[in-house]
């Protein structure tokens, strides 16, 4: 299925220059550097912005997802339910929104950011210092999309996945101190006294 036929996708709106703080008031904005290298979107870390007249297609709510277009990263993310209010959406972020009988926000960012996704960008991206995607090659993608219950089962596996690749990395990086501690205390131990130390006793 044609990403086009799944969801909707919206550019995010173009900022003609920096995007100051509000002192006051002022709409939530979400921008590239607001995505973490996971992909998580934290609500709490978002800038509000004085913006004012901005359309609505702009803006972003719980269930749908952005994409980074530009970048080495071309990758979705999903907003889940912590966004509580709509929030702006600044290119180079597009903006899809699912439709909901088709597929789930979820999965499409799943979806989206499996290899054979990310090659049909890799061959479709343009620029030479900075990394561009293409809004064609976006409309373009062709994704397999089964059923709502089986999207719900492939994103709840990989959740699984990722958090056991999560405990693993830390288990590794505890072992590795622990052993560089045990170490450490040999060593100092192998250590021959100084004067002082032995005079000292």
């Amino acid at each position: 299925m044609r990403l086009a036929d799944a969801c909707t996708i919206h550019t995010g709106y173009t900022a003609r220059g920096r995007l100051e703080p509000a002192a006051a008031g002022g709409v939530l904005a979400i921008q590239l550097r607001d995505i973490s290298p996971e992909g998580i979107v934290d609500p709490e870390r978002l800038t509000r912005v004085q913006l004012d007249g901005l359309a609505e297609r702009y803006f972003v709510r719980t269930g749908d997802v952005v994409f980074r277009s530009r970048g080495e990263r071309n990758t979705a993310s999903a907003l889940d339910e912590r966004l509580q209010e709509p929030a702006l959406a600044v290119l180079p972020l597009m903006v899809l929104r699912p439709k909901r009988e088709v597929v789930t926000p979820e999965y499409l960012a799943w979806a989206i950011n499996q290899p054979p996704a990310q090659r049909h960008f890799d061959s479709a991206a343009r620029g030479t210092n900075i990394r561009m995607i293409p809004r064609s090659s976006l409309d373009d993608l062709e994704l397999d999309v089964p059923d709502i219950e089986t999207q719900g089962k492939i994103v709840v596996v990989d959740a699984l996945a990722e958090r056991e690749r999560e405990l693993t990395q830390l288990a590794a990086d505890t072992r590795r101190k622990m052993i560089s501690l045990l170490l450490v205390e040999r060593t100092n131990s192998m250590r021959p006294k100084t004067r002082q130390e032995r005079t000292s006793k």
